[in-house]
């Protein structure tokens, strides 16, 4: 009996990586998500005074600029987040010595 929980509980610390691509790839969609609705909300709020049965030509053109000012804010902190992600030391190769 403790073979087999030893052998289930070594088993526990492989991941299969189709697995594992699949996780990442479903968090990615997440965080598309996320960042859509945000968006969707941010310039909703920005953007509409008044829902009609037609956009006009103002609210259409804050839309776009809502959404395009959106993604470079989304990227410009994406981007920043990695350079200081790539700054700091890794210490996990410290901890292992």
């Amino acid at each position: 009996m403790d073979s087999s929980s030893s052998s289930s509980a070594a088993g526990l610390g492989v991941v299969d990586p189709q697995l594992q691509h699949f996780i990442e790839v479903e968090t990615q969609k997440q965080r598309f998500q996320q960042l859509v609705h945000q968006m969707t909300e941010l310039c909703w709020e920005k953007c509409m005074d008044k829902p009609g049965p037609k956009l006009d030509s103002r609210a259409e053109a804050c839309f776009v600029n809502c959404v395009e000012r959106f993604i470079d804010t989304s990227q410009f902190i994406l981007n920043r987040l990695e350079q200081t992600q790539k700054s700091k030391p890794v210490f996990s190769e410290n901890l292992s010595d």
